[in-house]
């Protein structure tokens, strides 16, 4: 299993010379399995250059796009991407899109209400690809060829899901937008479901803890909340995701540091922060 990063920032994209280091698309990660169509995670900003990247060899093959994504929620910063995504301007293009349900109305009218006009110039119908829609509901197991993928309802600000995705015994759990608790050392059960004996969790890591106290209702987490879900779920390998817009990549590398010393005192676990355009690897060690 293959997981890239093409955006790992949260709720908007940013560019600035102080965070060349880490990215500034938001939330969107390929996840590849060896013989399996791609699997999206997320379509924030960073789905423009994952398209591209796509096209690549599709394009060279002569053939079109099949592919899956996994939605975790629908703000701005996981969405924006979906009508920038160039393998829809291919007429046999086909992305399945697995997210959570809305009240009263379908993951796919929802998704629809957000691109046309006047917010973007053409209808979402109007793609030359197609786009089909699959509702989750918060307590979801399915298989997209030899991937299981367990969805879960997790604590944030609105409708939201965390994944499990697991091929050839290795499993990666996607959490990027978790609401921590205000105590930050209970663990939402949901989540430990998720979590347990995973060999890689992308984690909500977006305040400092500093910033947690004035943001302690907007829905996310501090780094040392990341490393706690990670320690109480027997995971030994975490990656921060979800920065901050307003954090330089020297603000991130203290918040890295400092996350690698509290993991440092509490066992074996190895701690990363997410940069756009690197790889993780799993399922070779």
């Amino acid at each position: 299993m293959r997981i890239t990063f093409f955006g790992v920032r949260g709720s908007c994209p940013c560019s600035s010379q102080e965070q060349r280091k880490y990215g500034g698309n938001t939330s969107c990660i390929l996840v590849e399995v060896d013989g399996e169509r791609p699997l999206i995670l997320d379509l924030g900003t960073g789905l423009r250059a994952l398209g591209h990247y796509l096209n690549s060899s599709l394009l060279t093959a002569g053939r079109p796009l099949r592919a899956d994504a996994l939605l975790t929620h629908l703000h701005y910063d996981h969405v924006l991407g979906l009508p920038f995504f160039p393998p829809m301007r291919d007429p046999g293009a086909l992305l399945e899109i697995h997210g959570p349900a809305q009240d009263g109305r379908s993951l796919h009218e929802a998704m629809a209400a957000m691109v046309q006009p006047p917010f973007f110039p053409v209808h979402m119908a109007d793609f030359r690809g197609e786009l089909r829609f699959h509702d989750l509901h918060g307590a979801d197991e399915f298989a997209l060829g030899r991937t299981k993928v367990t969805a879960r309802a997790v604590p944030h600000v609105g409708t939201t899901l965390g994944f499990r995705i697991t091929a050839d015994d290795a499993s990666v759990v996607y959490l990027p937008d978790h609401q921590a608790p205000l105590d930050r050392s209970t663990v939402d059960e949901a989540v430990l479901s998720l979590c347990e004996g995973a060999d890689l969790l992308l984690h909500d890591a977006q305040y400092t803890e500093e910033e947690y106290l004035e943001f302690s209702d907007w829905g996310h987490s501090t780094p040392g909340y990341a490393v706690h879900v990670a320690y109480e779920s027997g995971i030994r390998r975490l990656v921060l995701f979800h920065h901050d817009p307003g954090h330089s990549d020297k603000e991130l590398d203290r918040m890295l540091r400092a996350s690698r010393r509290l993991a440092g005192g509490r066992g074996t676990l190895e701690v990363e922060a997410a940069v756009e355009g690197a790889t993780v690897e799993l399922g070779e060690r």
